[in-house]
């Protein structure tokens, strides 16, 4: 039997890698990804989870790109921190997980695809964290190159799905307290999640 991975709020934390501003006019639908990654902050305050920020030497490449609203979030902003190792599983990231054990799986989008994505849902899934990868939440300098990774990512164990499909997996219902305010974000957002999804997603599929 093939393991189901649900998503579950009380026991998921969000993963934001290396969208800085260098890298801004060199990734390919950088500005569609700082929609999702926005989108995903507004669910990740409403649901209450965790979120962890890395960013590869910004010395060099800048800090994450202000038009990603991290102060929204308040203390669910867990640990926003350099790193010069690509995967995201630093030491100091690894101790913010096991000072929070009950999280078992990660939601992760970023860049770039096939270089600190992939490597750092190979270390979770090392550790043995489900990890959720957002299609229309990841890219890389080279469109070409996502494809190969995300298919490197779902041999390996990992779960490829999109921004909505994951808020909706993590939202559970509509007879929560909070589900008014979750329809609006979706409606909200619903421009903007068709304009990643046929960034993104849908001319990938053509490659």
């Amino acid at each position: 039997m093939p393991q189901i991975a649900s998503l579950d709020p009380a026991k998921t934390a969000f993963f934001l890698c290396d969208l800085q501003t260098r890298f801004k006019q060199a990734i390919y639908g950088f500005d569609e990804l700082v929609l999702t990654a926005n989108k995903m902050l507004k669910v990740a305050k409403l649901l209450n989870i965790p979120v962890v920020v890395t960013e590869q030497n910004p010395k060099g490449l800048g800090p994450t790109t202000p038009e990603i609203d991290l102060n929204s979030l308040g203390n669910l902003c867990i640990l926003t921190i350099e790193k010069v190792l690509f995967s995201m599983m630093i030491p100091e990231v690894k101790t913010q997980l096991q000072e929070r054990p009950h999280i078992r799986s990660v939601v992760l989008f970023g860049i770039e695809s096939h270089v600190c994505v992939l490597q750092t849902v190979l270390d979770l899934l090392e550790e043995g964290y489900d990890v959720h990868v957002l299609a229309d939440g990841v890219s890389s300098c080279n469109r070409e190159e996502v494809p190969v990774a995300l298919s490197r990512i779902q041999q390996a164990g990992g779960y490829i799905t999109t921004s909505e499909s994951a808020a909706f997996q993590l939202q559970r219902g509509a007879g929560t307290t909070q589900f008014k305010e979750f329809a609006k974000i979706i409606k909200d957002e619903k421009d903007n999640t068709t304009r990643a999804i046929q960034k993104l997603v849908q001319l990938r599929s053509s490659l």
